[in-house]
C-alpha cells in the first residue's frame, strides 16, 4: 500500500503465478520410451508481482528458480497452473497471442557471451527485437534507435559495428539488457544477471537496471543465489527449496528476521561486515533430497532442526502470517515457535 493524496492505494497486481508445476519426465526402458519417474523442478509455487516493484527469487543452486522464470515466459512449457499477466493467462495463450506478450515480458539470461549470437554485429543483435514485432519502419528509423538504446545502456555508437567478443563480460550485459529493452516490455526477467561477471562490473550493472526502473517504470523478476545482491537491488524476496515456495516477505522483514528455519539457515551465511555484531551460523546436516522423489510432506523436514511429526506427514501451505507469506507447520501452532539465533 502507499499514500497519494491522504489516500491509501492499493498497489496494482501486473503479474499473479498460481500453482505453477513444471515436471520433466525421467524416461528410461528401450529407446526410452518408459516413463520411470518426474524431476519436480517447479512445485505448485504461487506468487504474485506488483507493477514498477522489483520481486527477488532466491535459494540454492537446483531450486527451480531459474526453471519458474522460464516457465512464466513460457520458453519452457508449465505441466500445470497459470500464469496470469494483466488478467490473462499466458499459458493458454495462442503462438501469435505469445508473440504479442513476448513484447511485454523480456528475459535476460546469466550468460552475456551464451546469450548473444557470436556471428552477428552489435546493431544487428539489438535490432532483431525491432524486426520481429515489426516496430521502427525503415533501417534508418531501426538504427537511430538501435544507437538510442545503446546510449541508454552506457555503450558507445563506434560500438555498433563490432561482434560480442570483442566486449568485455559486463559490456556484453549491457548488450543484452539493450537488446531486452528494445520492444518496449513491461516486465524483465533477470536470471542471474550478474552472476557471471566480477564484482566491481556486477555493481554497474545492477546501478544500471535500478536507473532503467525509474527512467522507464519496469518491473523486474530478479532471480539470484546471492543474497547480499538481492537485499540490495529487491523489494520482496521470495525463498525456494526444492522446486517449492517457502518464504515470501519484504527485505527488510525476511533479513531481519526470517520464519521457515530453511530461510533463516540461508540467511546465516551471509557474511557480515560489520565485526562488532554477532551472528550464528546455522549448519544443515545432510544432502538436498532428488526433486525426483521428493520427501513427503515438508521437502525440508529431513534437515529441519526444528522438525515435527506432522513435518513428515502433511505438506504446508503457503499462509499469510501478519501479512507475509510461510509454509511451515511451526506457524500452525497457538504460539509462535522460538527461534534459534
Amino acid at each position: 500500500m502507499f499514500k497519494k493524496g491522504g489516500r491509501k492505494l492499493a498497489q496494482e497486481t501486473i503479474l499473479e503465478v498460481k500453482n505453477l508445476k513444471k515436471y520433466f519426465p525421467i524416461k528410461g526402458g528401450i529407446f526410452g520410451k518408459k516413463t520411470l519417474n518426474q524431476v519436480k523442478a517447479v512445485d505448485d509455487v504461487s506468487f504474485h508481482v506488483n507493477k514498477g516493484e522489483t520481486l527477488g527469487i532466491v535459494g540454492e543452486s537446483g531450486c527451480g528458480k531459474s526453471t519458474t522464470g522460464k516457465t512464466i515466459l513460457q520458453l519452457i512449457e508449465a505441466t500445470d497452473g497459470e500464469v496470469l499477466f494483466k488478467g490473462k493467462d499466458i499459458t493458454k495463450a495462442s503462438k501469435q497471442e505469445m508473440k504479442n506478450l513476448r513484447r511485454e515480458i523480456q528475459i535476460i539470461f546469466q550468460d552475456p557471451f551464451a546469450s548473444l549470437n557470436p556471428r552477428m554485429k552489435v546493431g544487428e543483435i539489438i535490432e532483431e527485437p525491432l524486426i520481429n514485432f515489426g516496430l521502427y519502419e525503415g533501417k534508418k528509423a531501426r538504427r537511430e534507435r538501435v544507437l538510442e538504446l545503446m546510449d541508454q545502456v552506457g555503450l558507445r555508437p563506434e560500438q555498433i559495428d563490432r561482434h560480442p567478443h570483442e566486449f568485455s563480460g559486463g559490456q556484453r550485459q549491457r548488450i543484452g539488457i539493450a537488446r531486452a529493452l528494445a520492444c518496449e516490455p513491461s516486465i524483465i526477467i533477470a536470471d542471474e544477471p550478474v552472476s557471471a561477471l566480477d564484482v566491481s562490473i556486477q555493481s554497474q550493472v545492477l546501478n544500471l537496471l535500478r536507473d532503467l526502473q525509474k527512467e522507464l517504470g519496469l518491473t523486474y523478476i530478479f532471480i539470484s543465489h546471492d543474497l547480499s545482491v538481492v537485499k540490495h537491488f529487491c523489494n520482496r524476496i521470495g525463498v525456494m527449496y526444492l522446486g517449492r515456495m517457502v518464504e515470501m516477505a519484504g527485505k527488510h522483514e525476511l533479513y531481519d528476521r526470517p520464519l521457515h528455519p530453511y530461510a533463516e539457515a540461508l540467511l546465516s551465511a551471509v557474511p557480515v561486515m560489520d565485526p562488532k555484531r554477532k551472528k550464528k551460523d546455522i549448519i544443515l546436516e545432510g544432502d538436498v533430497p532428488s526433486p525426483s522423489d521428493p520427501p513427503k510432506g515438508c521437502a525440508f523436514h529431513p534437515r529441519c532442526p526444528m522438525k515435527m511429526d506432522i513435518c513428515s506427514e502433511v505438506r504446508p501451505q503457503l499462509e499469510n502470517q501478519n501479512g507475509r507469506f510461510v509454509a511451515c507447520h511451526l506457524y500452525d501452532q497457538p504460539t509462535e515457535p522460538e527461534r534459534t539465533g
